[in-house]
């Protein structure tokens, strides 16, 4: 069917949405059981339960039921009430489809090559921001967003909002600490920082110094991941994606 092809293809490109499925009827209405709209987080849709104001209805529950996160079957009236011309009574089961965590890795080197290759598969749609070709042309052909733009330039191109997971890993300290303080100034769910003990500490320094707050400081994941014996870029970014794993699954 077209609609559960459509609902694959949302849940690849990592949209939000919620399948809205017709499983009961009684008396009159303009729809039979096994009808389906899908609703996109944005409120778009796709297929029909029956139009009219019973439809706004749906897409209203729909849009709740993706935000919570929570199924919902809900029996809905097509009487005069909703001034449609059929009466009678449709249960409809409201599945949502939550959004891929948009995850944005500044540097291509080493460990955020090793990253992207694994974030992908652990609920993520991942933007990679870098603007060395030679680094970046592979992860364009295996169909990773690239923002081929330097660091800092890249930066205003970027939206990031609550469900945002960032990751500084570029080849220099001090672009990693003039992104980190900017990142930590947008919006975000997650920010972790590269660096050893000693570059950390600088870090905190420079980001007092720029008077970001104790409690946003205190909010970066520096050193990045969570601490295990690693030492390779494999076993480094698996240390970061059992991070992002924790935090988004809270």
């Amino acid at each position: 069917m077209e609609i559960i092809k459509k609902y694959h293809e949302l849940a690849a490109e990592g949209y939000s949405a919620a399948m809205c499925t017709i499983v009961e009827t009684s008396g009159s209405t303009p729809r039979k059981a096994s009808s389906k709209m899908i609703v996109r987080g944005d409120a778009k849709t796709f297929g029909s339960v029956g139009g009219g104001k019973l439809e706004l209805l749906v897409i209203e529950d729909a849009l709740a039921a993706i935000k919570s996160g929570e199924t919902l079957l809900k029996t809905y009236s097509t009487g005069e009430e909703n001034d449609m011309h059929c009466y009678g009574e449709c249960s409809i089961f409201i599945d949502p489809l939550p959004a891929k965590k948009s995850l944005i890795i500044f540097g291509a080197g080493h460990v955020g090559g090793a990253l992207v290759n694994i974030a992908e598969n652990y609920g993520f749609k991942v933007s990679m921001v870098d603007p060395r070709e030679e680094l970046t042309g592979r992860l364009e052909s295996q169909g990773i967003h690239v923002i081929k733009r330097e660091f800092v330039e890249a930066f205003d191109e970027i939206d990031t909002d609550e469900n945002t997971f960032i990751v500084v890993c570029t080849p220099s300290h001090s672009f990693d600490e003039e992104l980190t303080l900017m990142c930590a100034r947008k919006p975000h769910a997650y920010l972790g920082m590269i660096g050893s003990k000693k570059k950390v500490a600088e870090a905190k320094t420079f980001f007092e110094k720029q008077g970001l707050e104790k409690e946003a400081i205190e909010a970066i994941d520096m050193p990045i991941g969570i601490p295990i014996n690693c030492e390779t870029p494999d076993e480094i970014a698996i240390s970061i994606l059992a991070r992002l794993i924790d935090i988004k699954n809270q």
